[in-house]
């Protein structure tokens, strides 16, 4: 079956919902709206955490419902219900016309349509069994505490999430998006005398439970754990100063995302919030730095076939050799702009409104290698993980906790500190980037990025790269 086939049965065949009552609805709400569109969603998802060598919670939960949105100018109306009726939805559009009455706007023509499939729609809840999944927690529980005398805790826990969603026009047109996703995240405590410290990794994607349950699918997760935890315990203080930094590839992309993704999007920069406002065309970056949106990664966590306002996916380059070419975009905010949708209308859930968000956010390969990078660093910090940061999007100031960084010293690297944080400016960041590697890889697929109390799944990445001088925030006396 297509996925509008299966979309269909579940939001027509198994609800109060009829065609005829959706489209009556949409044209009440949208009678001389700009914009507006009908977004249906069901969706199914479970947790399991295993924690001291025993199974500490499992939880499964099935949400469904709709929102309702019409667009006149900048102002919005909409409405949500988990209620799938003609009433609820006839209910919906008296509330959601009021934002068009006195106005005559020009209708929005449809998204274009596409036949892209960057993921299967298996439902994960479904492809294995209970006890399956359980013994996948318990059996990585016990590799760990059999590899090292040192663990002292393990916690891991699994998740899986099958989303279904339609998304309908008042001019009749539709596309369903059926979208799966697993997560693993495995956490690891050592101890040595009254020392502890923690490691963690974790895997995820749009894919099924299957790609987690053998073990050499998970073993180097678990491995990789246990190393960053180990390589803590002989830590010492962090220093404090400006210095050199130079960047992992992989997860410490999140500071390419926080610090300098948010400012890239749509809405910030039509409202001039954004540092990067009004310098389409302007060098923001130092030459040889170029950071790219794509949604159309086959599997990764921040994809989508179609966003949640149904436009298709794209590659989008925000920044090319230095250069600001481009913004991340959803319906609304690029009509306002002038500009072209790029996919990039994103919600948590029905019950929210899309704004722009990021997907797979990520630099590209430079021409240096890792050992030429921190060659050239005199004294400095390598940040291997990140744990938490915060960023101001006006100004683009930032501070972000290292969870795995490094001394280097004369080209060579030295202990690994802790307790040190990185603080900067986002936009002075990039334009201080010196050298950028060529071993780009994407995070392990585990990032869920924050926007205006919504969450949603997003991918990170970057090479090696070298930012000649950054504020470490330290703990050594």
């Amino acid at each position: 079956m297509s996925n509008l086939s299966i979309a269909d049965d579940l939001f027509f065949g198994r609800t109060d919902i009829t065609e005829r009552g959706a489209q009556a609805a949409l044209a009440r709400a949208c009678g001389g709206a700009d914009d507006g569109e009908l977004f249906l969603e069901y969706s199914v998802s479970e947790s399991f955490s295993f924690d001291d060598g025993r199974l500490r919670a499992a939880s499964s939960d099935t949400t469904q419902g709709f929102g309702l949105r019409a667009i006149a100018d900048e102002a919005t109306g909409y409405a949500h219900c988990s209620e799938l009726s003609d009433a609820a939805l006839a209910r919906a559009a008296d509330t959601v016309s009021s934002v068009t009455r006195g106005y005559d706007g020009s209708f929005q023509g449809a998204p274009p349509g596409t036949n892209q499939v960057l993921y299967e729609d298996i439902n994960p809840l479904a492809e294995v069994p209970f006890t399956a999944k359980t013994k996948l927690l318990a059996d990585i529980d016990a590799y760990l505490r059999a590899k090292d005398d040192r663990v002292r805790q393990v916690i891991t826990s699994l998740s899986g999430e099958w989303r279904v969603v339609e998304i309908i026009r008042p001019g009749g047109e539709r596309v369903a998006d059926i979208r799966p996703l697993v997560r693993l995240n495995i956490a690891v405590m050592v101890g040595q005398g009254d020392h502890q410290e923690t490691g963690s990794h974790g895997t995820g994607g749009r894919v099924g439970y299957a790609a987690f349950i053998a073990p050499d699918a998970w073993a180097a997760s678990a491995d990789e754990a246990l190393r960053q935890a180990l390589v803590m315990l002989d830590a010492v203080p962090a220093p404090a100063g400006e210095m050199e930094v130079v960047l992992g590839p992989g997860w410490p992309g999140i500071l390419l995302h926080e610090a300098v993704g948010h400012g890239l999007e749509g809405d910030f920069n039509r409202k001039k919030t954004s540092v990067f406002a009004g310098l389409m065309g302007q060098r923001v970056a130092a030459p040889g730095v170029t950071v790219i949106d794509d949604g159309t990664m086959e599997g990764r966590r921040g994809s989508l076939t179609v966003d949640d306002e149904g436009t298709p996916s794209s590659a989008t380059t925000l920044i090319e050799d230095g250069i600001l070419v481009g913004l991340m975009q959803d319906r609304m905010n690029a009509r306002l702009m002038g500009a072209v949708p790029t996919g990039n209308g994103r919600r948590q859930d029905f019950a929210h409104k899309p704004m722009p968000r990021m997907t797979n956010t990520f630099m590209v390969d430079g021409d240096k290698t890792r050992e030429e990078i921190l060659a050239s660093v005199k004294h400095g910090i390598y940040a291997v993980n990140f744990g938490g940061g915060q960023v101001d999007i006006t100004s683009g100031k930032f501070v972000f906790s290292m969870s795995e960084a490094y001394l280097v010293e004369n080209g060579k690297i030295g202990p690994a500190v802790r307790g040190a944080t990185l603080i900067g400016n986002g936009a002075d960041a990039l334009t201080n980037i010196t050298m950028v590697g060529d071993d780009m890889v994407l995070d392990p697929g585990v990032g869920t990025c924050g926007k205006d109390g919504q969450g949603v799944p997003v991918g990170v990445g970057q090479p090696t790269l070298k930012i000649s001088a950054l504020t470490v925030g330290g703990t050594a006396a």
